[in-house]
Formats: C-alpha cells, sequence, structure tokens
C-alpha cells in the first residue's frame, strides 16, 4: 500500500526524543533476496495465532514475529533521501512482515507481485477468500496440488477451489500457510492438540506428508484428553497403517506378559504385601484396587492372564496377607479400642473392605473356593473377638461389613460355585448364623439411630436365599437339627426366614420312604428296606 505522506516529511516516534524516521524507498526490494537462506525465513515466516487467543508477547498478529525470538534492536542506516541520511529501527521493520510473508524459493505466501495461482477454500453460504500462492510451491508440497495443476493450465485457468466445511477452514488455510515454513519450523507453529488435529485431518486431505508427519510428530508427543483422543482415533482412520501405529501408539494393546506384569504388581500393591501402606497411599491402593477390577472385565486377554499360573500364585499370596492382616487389627483392637476407639475400629473395617474387594476378584476368576476356605478358618476368632461383652453396644461398622462378607461366603456355598463337604458347610453355617440372627435384630431396633449404619435390604434377601440354599443341600438329618434350632428361636429372631427350607425339608420326609424304595426297586437293584 502507497504512504500517502510525502516521502520527505518526517514522522516523529517519541515525543521526548529528537529522533525522526523516513520509511525506506522500497522494503520488499531491500529484504527479501532472491535466494532466502533458511534463517531469512525463520526471521521472515510467521502464522498468526487462533481466534480468540493471544500468543504471550505478541502485540498484533500481523506485525509481530511468533516463531522466534525478536531480532535484537540495532539502527540501520538507509540510503539518503534528498541528502538526508535516515535512520530506523530494523526491528521494528521486521516485526511489520506479515503472517503470510513465508518465503520458499524465493516466493512469499500471499505475494501477488510473483503469485501465478490462487486458491479459495470454498464454505458453504460464505463468502470465497482467495489466497495467492504459486504453483512450484504448491506441487512440491501437496500431492492434491500436484495433481490438480497437471491436469489445468494455469494460463487459462489459475484459480483453485477446494470444498471445505467451516469447522476446518482455519485449518486449511493453517496447511497452506504452513507450507511455505520451513520443515523445522511447522512443530513450533502448533499452540494445542486441537489445533494439531485439525491441520493433520487438512493436511491428510490435501496430501501434505511433510505437514502430516509433523503433526504426528506433535501428537505422539503431546498430552491429550478424552475428547481430544477419540478426534485423534477418528483422523487416524485416514491415516495410512504406518503413520497410524506411530500416531496411537500409546493406544496399542500391550503384549500378555506386559498386561500379566502390570496386574501382578497392582495386585501386591492393593494387598499392601511388600509392607503396609502409610496413609497418604490410600488414594493409590484404591485406585489400583478400582483398576484391577476394570482389568478383569471378561475378554480373550483377561482370560489368558487370569489363569497364569504365576498370576493365580500372587492372588492367593495377597489373599493370605489380608487375612493377616485383620488378624492382627483384632489383636490390636482389644488394647486400643478404651483408649483410640474410632482408630481401632476404622482399622479393622479397612482390612475387611480389603477382603471384600479380593473376594469380588476372587469371584471373577473362579478362585472363590481358596476365599471360603480362609474365611471358614479365621472365622471362630473373629466371633470371638467382636462378641466380646465390651462390644455389645459397639463396633457397628465392623458388625454390618461382616455379615456383608459372610453373605459372599455364603452364596459361593449356597448355590454350588464353591464344592464343601457337608460336615464342613454344617460347621460355618452353625458358626455365623446366631451371629446374624443377632446382629440383624440390633440394627433393626437401632433403625432410627443415624449413628448405627443401616444395611441395605437386598443384601439381607441374598444372603437369605443363600441360606435356605445351603440349608437344603444338605443331608435330611442335618437339616432336621438345623430347622429345628430356627423354630425354637423364631419367636426371638425373624432373619432368616427359613419357611421355603421347612416346607421342603417336609415334603421330603413324607415321601422319602416311597420315592427312595420305588426308584432304587425300579432301576433293578435288590429289594432295599428303609
Amino acid at each position: 500500500m502507497n504512504d500517502p505522506r510525502p516521502q520527505n516529511e518526517p514522522i516523529s516516534i517519541s515525543p521526548t526524543k529528537s529522533l525522526t524516521l523516513f520509511p525506506p524507498p522500497s522494503t520488499r526490494q531491500l529484504h527479501a533476496p532472491t535466494s532466502p537462506s533458511s534463517s531469512f525465513l525463520r526471521r521472515a515466516v510467521d502464522l498468526p495465532p487462533l481466534p480468540g487467543r493471544r500468543r504471550r508477547g505478541v502485540l498484533h498478529a500481523a506485525c509481530c514475529s511468533c516463531l522466534l525470538p525478536r531480532p535484537p534492536l540495532f539502527f540501520k542506516r538507509w540510503p539518503s533521501v534528498g541528502g538526508a541520511a535516515r535512520e530506523v529501527d530494523a526491528a521494528s521493520s521486521a516485526s511489520r512482515r506479515s503472517v503470510g510473508d513465508g518465503a520458499v524459493d524465493g516466493y512469499k505466501f500471499g505475494d501477488q507481485t510473483t503469485s501465478d495461482v490462487r486458491v479459495c477454500f470454498k464454505r458453504a453460504d460464505d463468502q470465497a477468500e482467495w489466497f495467492c500462492c504459486h504453483s512450484s510451491v504448491l506441487s512440491g508440497n501437496s500431492k492434491y496440488f500436484a495433481d490438480w495443476l497437471s491436469r489445468n493450465d494455469i494460463g487459462s485457468n489459475n484459480c483453485i477451489e477446494v470444498d471445505c466445511i467451516s469447522a476446518d477452514y482455519e485449518h486449511y488455510v493453517k496447511v497452506l500457510k504452513l507450507i511455505y515454513l520451513p520443515a523445522e519450523s511447522i512443530i513450533d507453529s502448533f499452540e494445542s492438540v486441537r489445533s494439531a488435529v485439525g491441520v493433520l485431518r487438512a493436511s491428510t486431505l490435501l496430501k501434505c506428508e511433510l505437514i502430516t508427519r509433523s503433526c504426528i510428530e506433535y501428537l505422539e508427543a503431546a498430552s491429550w484428553d478424552e475428547k481430544e483422543e477419540e478426534e485423534i482415533l477418528e483422523v487416524a482412520q485416514s491415516l495410512g497403517s504406518e503413520e497410524a501405529v506411530a500416531l496411537l501408539a500409546r493406544l496399542q494393546a500391550p503384549n500378555v506378559s506386559a498386561v500379566k506384569n502390570v496386574f501382578i504388581s497392582a495386585i501386591r500393591f492393593a494387598t499392601s504385601m511388600e509392607s503396609p501402606s502409610p496413609p497418604f497411599l490410600d488414594d493409590l491402593k484404591t485406585s489400583a484396587q478400582e483398576q484391577i477390577d476394570f482389568m478383569l472385565h471378561e475378554d480373550d486377554d483377561t482370560a489368558l492372564v487370569t489363569m497364569d499360573e504365576d498370576v493365580r500364585s500372587v492372588v492367593q499370596e495377597g489373599l493370605k496377607k489380608l487375612f493377616s492382616t485383620l488378624k492382627i487389627g483384632l489383636d490390636l483392637l482389644t488394647s486400643e479400642y478404651e483408649q483410640l476407639p474410632e482408630q481401632a475400629e476404622q482399622r479393622v473395617l479397612c482390612s475387611l473392605a480389603d477382603i471384600d474387594w479380593m473376594a469380588n476378584v476372587l469371584t471373577k476368576i473362579e478362585m472363590m473356593n481358596e476365599f471360603v476356605s480362609g474365611w471358614s478358618e479365621i472365622s471362630g476368632y473373629v466371633l470371638s473377638v467382636v462378641q466380646d461383652k465390651k462390644y455389645s453396644s459397639g463396633l457397628w461398622l465392623v458388625k454390618a461389613k461382616l455379615i456383608e462378607v459372610t453373605g459372599k461366603a455364603f452364596d459361593a456355598v449356597g448355590y454350588g460355585s464353591v464344592v464343601f463337604p457337608a460336615s464342613s458347610r454344617v460347621h460355618f453355617l452353625r458358626m455365623w448364623l446366631p451371629f446374624m440372627q443377632t446382629t440383624k435384630r440390633l440394627l433393626d431396633e437401632k433403625s432410627k439411630d443415624d449413628a448405627i449404619p443401616q444395611m441395605d435390604a437386598d443384601l439381607f434377601q441374598n444372603i437369605e436365599g443363600a441360606i435356605v440354599s445351603l440349608v437344603l443341600a444338605l443331608p435330611s438329618g442335618d437339616q432336621a437339627d438345623i430347622l429345628g434350632e430356627w423354630m425354637k428361636n423364631a419367636e426371638q429372631f425373624r432373619y432368616p426366614d427359613l419357611t421355603e427350607a421347612f416346607e421342603v425339608w417336609c415334603y421330603r420326609s413324607k415321601t422319602a420312604k416311597r420315592r427312595l424304595v420305588g426308584g432304587l426297586n425300579g432301576s433293578g437293584n435288590p429289594t432295599v428296606s428303609l
């Protein structure tokens, strides 16, 4: 643009300084060499910031370079005009270069004087904007433009129109400007993952291999949030296999050996096998337990890991560690409860929570027999502690958690997931049934007390169903003993309701002789007398 002021009219820089400035006769001729060096390109090229964002230290997008630090301030003496010497700030002159003044092979983006082709990214219902470019630069950096130029004569038609959706318009324009940048400066031009994803999408469609590789290199090293990750996955589908693998390296499924090692390490940490976790690592232990649960969602890889003998051995070792920790907590409960009751109860409660979590893990990897065996062994000691008279009006959280954990054992035994001898099942039921009846009654009586935990009704119903199933699977003599005791205490304890088991037992007893004798004799066996 021509300056309307006379060439010899001084321009005052500051009212406090006497220095005057005269515009140079031709900035373009003085600053644009025929074959620019890479250092000149780095100084001369700039990109605009994304809309709504300004780079730190940038005063104006059209007048400041953002890729590299400003050149040092110095004064250059221009050739005199009318015999007067003019001094100018060369750094200020450099900063006034526009964003599109990148130079490749002597050409600058948007230079109308040397442009031989124009590019327009067409958007629906938007006014077309044409960009002055150079066919040699476009064809050398974009296969899309190279193909177009090979099919068209720019002498008769030098306008290239590219269909583009409005959301990607700025990214297409940026790709066009990046074509004029040296390769080492492309990555530095990206300000965010979202910007790089948009440029990658546009460069892929325009077949700009150098820019695409730079986008991938930037994204591969950057951190992504969840939304950005989904966008990258979508863009990766349009890439070649080699580029997609490099871009999605962090999302590739690890081999079974790596999964196994991480799983074992997580189990060791989640069960505090190495040493007790300090309080500040409780969150990390909880996270480890949650991720183990997530890793155990059923799929082929999970089956390969969980069936591994090393993994199962570590899980078994971790379960023993949790039982041992619970026993230590119960030992300390006796001595600490009078002085620090909340702390003592919390220690035991944390141990029970870990055991409850482990029971869920063992269910998924089909190792509940280990849990039921271990819980049955420690049950006698646990009950002897919590049923002590001094805890008759306390330890409600612990007692409620004990019912929840024991319910998992009843569920496994009652529905046949774990096969135990009849004598072991009877012993286990006789140990826990009185405790559960008493605790359930007391919890119901204190239902209006906010300090007393209220357990889920569905949980008690599920436990009751498991107990009924367990009783019905016992020998008839053992059933009679358990049902007899239950009916004696029915007025005092309404839980569990074994009416169904009692009805089935009565029917079996009434028809036992006829059904068994008929069945055995009918199968060709000698006459059986019952």
